[in-house]
Parts: C-alpha cells; sequence; structure tokens
C-alpha cells in the first residue's frame, strides 16, 4: 500500500479529489494518510478530520524558530514513510531540509504554464488574472517536482487549455479547477507506478 501525505492550506478540493481517488481505486493501492497544513481552520483540514485522516499543523506561531520548524516537519514525514508528498494548494514554500530528505517525492500542481506564470505570488486567482491582462490565448496545468523555490522544480506534465474570448480570471479559474481535478490523480498513479514522464499533452 502507497503512502500518500498531503499539504493543503486552503479549501482542498484537489484533496478531497485524491482521497475519493484512492477509494475508487483511480489511485491504486494507495491511501492518504496524513495531511499537513499551516491553517488549522481550513477546510482541508476539517475534511480530514471527517475522514479519520491524521493531521499536522505547522506554521510559524506553533515553529518560530526555523530549524525547529525544518526539523518538526521532518519528523512527522520520515514518521510516515511517505512514497510521494503531494502538495494540493499548499501557500507555504517548502524548505530545503525537506526537499532534499524526499528528493523527487514531492510534487505539485500548479495552475498556470511554467516558467511564464509562476514563481512568488503567482498563485490562484493571481495567475488567472495575469493570463487575461495579458492577453493570452492559452494556458495550462502544470504538475511539477518540488524544490526549495516557488514553480522551479522538473516538470512531469503539463496540459494545455484554451483561453475563450470571453473568459474572465474567474471562470478560467472554474474551468482550470476542473482540469486539475481530472488530471492530478491520475499524474499521480503514473508517478506511483514508474510511469511518470515529462509529456506534455494538448486538450485541443
Amino acid at each position: 500500500m502507497n503512502n500518500l501525505v498531503i499539504f493543503a492550506s486552503g479549501g482542498g478540493s484537489n484533496f478531497k479529489t485524491i482521497f475519493f481517488n484512492t477509494l475508487d481505486n483511480t489511485i491504486n493501492n494507495s491511501k492518504v494518510n496524513l495531511v499537513v497544513s499551516n491553517n488549522p481552520n481550513c477546510d482541508a483540514v476539517r475534511f480530514a478530520k471527517s475522514k479519520s485522516v491524521d493531521t499536522f499543523i505547522i506554521n510559524n506561531k506553533i515553529y518560530p524558530n526555523t530549524k525547529d520548524y525544518d526539523c518538526a516537519l521532518t519528523e512527522k514525514l520520515l514518521e510516515y514513510e511517505p512514497n510521494l508528498i503531494v502538495l494540493a494548494g499548499y501557500m507555504k514554500l517548502i524548505p530545503k531540509m525537506i526537499t532534499d530528505v524526499f528528493d523527487k517525492k514531492i510534487i505539485n500542481i500548479h495552475p498556470g504554464k511554467l516558467p511564464d506564470l509562476g514563481g512568488k505570488g503567482f498563485y490562484g486567482m493571481n495567475v488567472h488574472k495575469a493570463v487575461i491582462d495579458r492577453g493570452l490565448q492559452k494556458t495550462a496545468v502544470t504538475i511539477h517536482y518540488v524544490n526549495e523555490w516557488y514553480d522551479e522544480g522538473m516538470t512531469i506534465h503539463e496540459e494545455i487549455i484554451d483561453v475563450m474570448n470571453d473568459d474572465t480570471p474567474e471562470s478560467l479559474s472554474d474551468r482550470v479547477l476542473k482540469y486539475e481535478h481530472q488530471i492530478y490523480s491520475k499524474v499521480i498513479n503514473k508517478i506511483l507506478n514508474g510511469e511518470d514522464s515529462n509529456e506534455k499533452k494538448s486538450t485541443n
């Protein structure tokens, strides 16, 4: 059985999809055993508790010392021996200690094309607003390995998505999120089965 650890900060829609896809075998032979969050009051944590999934809250209020923060998180992750750590709407930078210990075992999904629409500040609606403001005709969902910098890890999968003439940041966000829900679990399953590749696909 593959052990999955999810990092989430907000509503947790990708986490919820992943959780249910471990049950319906879209992600086969796998279980979400831990949710890590900086936000104890977020929907992702509430959902995890409702499904009897362990949770671990870590933030600068609980661990104001950087070394203590890094060591506590590393110790907790090692305790759960994850086959894969999945970021699902997690808003904090992953410490270098973690990315070194779990090299090629941490992935993230980004609602835009990288590197053009990535980096600090490019998250959520900010990404979709940039797409519209720049008049781009295409955006993407990008799944990548995580290193100690925002959105700079190696791309695993890029799904190209058309931007419609009448799109707003909100309508684009809704459509991109649907693609995230469709794609993330499939890529997770491929990684766990040793089938990941730097494949780029178009929706056209």
